[in-house]
């Protein structure tokens, strides 16, 4: 518990070193779109709400205890259940009539093709 304390005490800004911040996602993102993957274990899909606002995007669900574990007495308990809420500003606009979503193997995968005022475009150049 004291190693953990040390960690967590170790911050490089808004989350800490060894952050618990539910669900862990990675983002990514190519020429066209971003892609956001989630942790989800244990989550089924029509408990989820993703909507995308003002460049964030928010990410909310619940995460159910099956009724045998409620009897249950732990002697750790690491994972959680309950309902959770993420939301992460966007590094770039979207087209968010675009944005789909897919739920397998408890990993949420987000799809969201950037606007096109926010994809790279060439420039040419003129010569006099």
């Amino acid at each position: 518990q004291e190693v953990d304390r040390l960690f967590n005490g170790f911050s490089t800004g808004t989350e800490p070193f060894l952050s618990r911040v539910y669900p862990a996602l990675n983002v990514s993102e190519d020429p066209d779109s971003l892609y956001v993957r989630a942790e989800l274990p244990g989550v089924k899909a029509e408990s989820l709400e993703i909507s995308v606002v003002e460049g964030r995007l928010l990410i909310k669900g619940e995460r159910k205890i099956a009724a045998e574990e409620e009897k249950t007495g732990y002697h750790r308990r690491e994972r959680e259940a309950g309902i959770f809420r993420r939301t992460l500003a966007l590094p770039s606009q979207v087209n968010t009539g675009k944005v789909s979503a897919s739920l397998k193997n408890g990993v949420l995968t987000l799809v969201l093709p950037k606007a096109e005022e926010a994809k790279p475009r060439k420039i040419a150049v003129k010569a006099d």
